[in-house]
């Protein structure tokens, strides 16, 4: 998830969770049921929808910075998972101007953050679908129970939408929950000098009439949360790795030279991962710094994460490692977010290890035996609440769990382990039961009881190290 920022088979589970979700009443857009307003996570029950399963998001964005205004044509292509009279999308704020579905005017209403559409006659189980809203106004920016700020984060030359976890719904109609990853086409249109920077490859740039319009293309599956845009006076610079990864940065210039260095070590770090992680999951890479603003934390948007101001290498490492650790391998639901922090977390302490640093072991031993309660607050398979997603376990207590689990299996097994999980789960969605048993499956003549009850579940500091 976020990290204060240090200056210097998805289709499978999205439907377990559709299955699990409550039908909410919505009206009777045709026959059949409305889907669900929210997949029940513990955290964020009204996040996301069910019924349906979101395949392609294809976006038309206009911003005036002077104005604050954002006017948007938003195309979500999906399926059906079940025979549907209505169905809902996240939206939060922005006025909506039409709805159609398949071409066809469609009837909607607004409650709250769920855009309920329904469709003239329907649609049938299993049946793809095109549901497009037009919509405006002046994005927002929210605060999270955590206090830290979200969605349409404005800047000063321009803006910055990150959407972890429910920030992207302020600025485009979607299923915004990690359980429904979908592709992208962003089409962002702004004044002349200004550069609009999303996921993915840049495809397009074209100005016409004083304002260019970028297209960016995102050809792996992503969660909502990990979209963005970045608008703003940024240096665009494109390279390529030494194997031909194309790797994009947006650069704001008050940065630049802050920053040059540790980004030159973008292809180093890569290759890095690749050996320690297995093939890097995406087809481009890259990173948008921006100056320190609202957004006092580094986010690992997918292929190109953003750093408010200069990161150092560690930080560098840490988002990168999310690539495919949270990007690649997104969590089932909220509660899962040590498998991201926890594993990014660790990946900062293996290239330590691996570049003259302190050992993984030293780390360990240094927080269990420090004076910060704060990492046994609670488990970090069970944060307390919203509020705690970030919170010491997550990072520093998940990254204990994979080093309790490095000791009994042994340093081979557990690099191999990493890869395996990567891979086993690649461009999908898995949650800590996953996560267990596939280690357990892996090793299958070690006992990993202690682990799981006194590390990954348990309360209070473990009795030993």
């Amino acid at each position: 998830m976020r990290r204060p920022h240090r200056p210097a088979a998805a289709v499978t589970a999205f439907t377990v969770l559709t299955a699990l979700a409550a039908l909410t009443a919505c009206g009777d857009g045709g026959p059949g049921t409305p889907g669900g307003s929210g997949v029940g996570d513990p955290y964020f029950p009204k996040a996301g929808n069910s019924g349906y399963d979101v395949t392609h998001y294809g976006l038309r964005l206009a911003y005036d910075p002077g104005r604050r205004h954002l006017a948007g044509t938003a195309t979500v292509t999906a399926r059906a998972t079940r025979k549907l009279s209505a169905l809902n999308l996240d939206l939060i704020g922005l006025e909506v101007e039409e709805v159609t579905v398949g071409g066809d005017a469609a009837r909607w209403s607004r409650d709250g953050q769920e855009l309920t559409v329904r469709p003239r006659d329907g649609l049938a189980d299993g049946e793809r679908f095109r549901v497009t809203v037009r919509y405006s106004g002046t994005p927002r920016t929210l605060t999270d129970p955590d206090g830290s700020r979200e969605g349409w984060l404005y800047t000063a030359d321009g803006a910055v939408a990150l959407g972890e976890p429910n920030g992207s719904a302020v600025w485009f109609p979607g299923n915004h929950h990690p359980v429904d990853k979908a592709v992208y086409d962003l089409v962002v249109t702004v004044p002349q000098g200004l550069e609009a920077v999303s996921n993915g490859e840049l495809t397009g740039r074209r100005t016409e009439r004083g304002r260019t319009a970028f297209t960016w293309h995102t050809a792996e599956p992503m969660a909502s949360y990990l979209a963005t845009v970045a608008i703003g006076d940024y240096t665009l610079t494109r390279t390529r790795t030494p194997d031909g990864l194309p790797v994009h940065t947006a650069v704001d210039p008050q940065q630049a030279a802050a920053s040059r260095a540790v980004l030159a070590r973008i292809p180093e770090v890569l290759a890095w991962a690749r050996e320690t992680f297995g093939p890097y999951p995406f087809s481009t890479a890259g990173a948008v710094v921006d100056r320190p603003g609202d957004a006092g934390y580094a986010l690992e948007t997918q292929t190109r994460p953003f750093f408010p101001g200069a990161p150092d290498t560690g930080l560098l490492v840490h988002e990168l490692a999310h690539q495919w650790y949270g990007d690649s391998v997104t969590p089932r639901t909220w509660r899962d977010m040590w498998l991201n922090e926890g594993f990014a977390t660790y990946a900062e302490w293996l290239w330590r290890e691996d570049h003259g640093g302190d050992t993984a072991q030293q780390t360990f031993d240094a927080l269990y035996q420090g004076f910060d309660d704060g990492i046994w607050a609670f488990p970090p398979a069970r944060p307390t609440s919203a509020a705690h997603l970030s919170g010491p376990p997550v990072y520093q207590r998940g990254a204990m769990v994979l080093h309790k689990i490095r000791q009994r299996i042994g340093d081979g097994a557990f690099r191999a382990l990493l890869r395996g999980w990567a891979s086993a789960h690649r461009h999908g969605n898995a949650d800590t039961g996953d996560f267990t048993a596939y280690v357990e499956k892996r090793a299958p003549g070690e006992d990993f009881g202690a682990i799981w009850d006194e590390w990954l579940y348990g309360e209070g500091r473990p009795r030993r190290p």
